[in-house]
């Protein structure tokens, strides 16, 4: 069976879809124009780029610099490059890992305080708490309890870390399967991790109490009991925000 090859966008009726552009950050230019056509709908996902010798006449430039533009692209999810016979660049549809990873360097760079990050945290960890409850799957469950079990095992060899509890909190957003939540969450990590570091200098046993309110707040998912699940990460959350904010206490 002959196999069919996909016809470029930006070819026949759609000619005048890519345009020449000026020479200051021209690979930029490129990037900038693909993505307002992404915003537009005019290219979609699984559309196959025009080929770099097309892209360089339509855009009027050289083909290092055509180049340059689709490793940003790829870089940042918005197409694929294939190899092959029937290989291009090919329109795609960003992870919620990619996005996350980008909003992530914004916000490690940001000059964000621990209490900024706890603040943030109570509203948006409290605010998913309904949907963990509603959606956690018995495998979701299970795989928090594994993560608690061995939260409980590094305290004991004295190898607790912080990042075990960021990881913790992550993984109860995930029972939102929302991949925009996810994402959110992922992005996050960072200043989580920052935060609960500053937290812990002013209690360094604070593990042991985290790791059994964990344990609790699991059990209230398991009972699907929104209210004491609630209840339980406020408590949780709010001490980390008095350690952060009183940090001399």
């Amino acid at each position: 069976m002959a196999s069919t090859k996909a016809k470029p966008v930006g070819t026949g009726d759609d000619v005048g879809m890519f345009k020449a552009v000026s020479l200051n950050r021209v690979s930029q230019a490129i990037v900038d124009q693909v993505k307002e056509l992404l915003r537009q709908g005019r290219l979609k996902p699984g559309d196959r780029l025009p080929s770099e010798r097309e892209l360089c006449e339509r855009f009027g430039v050289s083909r290092v610099t055509v180049r340059e533009a689709l490793r940003v692209l790829e870089a940042g999810g918005l197409i694929e490059i294939r190899v092959g016979a029937h290989g291009g660049a090919f329109v795609t549809t960003p992870t919620s890992q990619q996005v996350g990873e980008g909003l992530a360097d914004l916000l490690n760079l940001s000059p964000l305080t621990a209490l900024q990050v706890t603040e943030a945290r109570q509203v948006f960890e409290l605010g998913i708490v309904p949907l963990v409850v509603d959606r956690a799957t018995d495998d979701d469950i299970a795989a928090l309890r594994e993560m608690v079990r061995k939260q409980q095992l590094a305290l004991e060899a004295g190898e607790y870390t912080m990042a075990m509890s960021a990881d913790f909190h992550t993984g109860v957003a995930a029972c939102t399967h929302n991949p925009a939540i996810e994402m959110l969450v992922q992005s996050f990590h960072g200043p989580l991790l920052m935060s609960l570091l500053e937290a812990q200098v002013v209690a360094p046993l604070m593990g042991h109490r985290g790791t059994e309110e964990h344990s609790a707040f699991i059990d209230a998912i398991a009972d699907r009991d929104a209210d004491r699940a609630t209840a339980i990460m406020r408590e949780h959350l709010q001490r980390t925000a008095d350690r952060v904010s009183h940090p001399s206490e």
